[in-house]
């Protein structure tokens, strides 16, 4: 009894370890298929700027993490994306933890035929949209296309 229960906690404990890394592959494989990893930008020839652009990156860690850098020029950050599933009208949904902003925030991108690249919404963990149906609420203007820059 005792060697069998020995057997069966070290199954879990076997298990409980693999969980984060089988996490990360999933994750990493659901944005490599979808065609996300790379930087991405409006204009890839003008240098990162806040108000005319900024250089948007997301790229596989040797430890398997996926990370999503913004470089704005004046200021960059680098974010953890802890979820990316596709739906299936093909967007993509990220959640990225944004340790400076102490917040989870989820976007929709949507992947078009000619390579391009568009956010469809963009929300904080309370609902809160800068991006609903493909436009800036506060403005109503239409999000931008980006392209792949590497």
């Amino acid at each position: 009894m005792t060697r069998c229960l020995s057997r069966w906690t070290a199954a879990a404990l076997l298990w409980v370890a693999f969980i984060p890394l089988a996490r990360a592959e999933t994750l990493a494989a659901t944005v490599e298929q979808w065609g996300l990893l790379g930087s991405w930008a409006v204009d890839c020839a003008a240098r990162p700027d806040r108000d005319k652009g900024a250089l948007l990156t997301y790229e596989i860690r040797k430890d398997g993490r996926l990370m999503y850098r913004r470089n704005f020029g004046d200021a960059k950050d680098e974010n953890e994306v802890v979820s990316a599933t596709v739906n299936t009208g093909g967007l993509l949904n990220v959640m990225v933890y944004f340790p400076s902003l102490h917040q989870t925030r989820e976007f929709g991108l949507l992947l078009a035929k000619d390579g391009n690249l568009r956010a469809i919404y963009n929300r904080s963990e309370r609902g809160e949209y800068t991006i609903r149906d493909g436009k800036y609420v506060a403005t109503g203007a239409p999000t931008p296309a980006q392209q792949r820059c590497d």
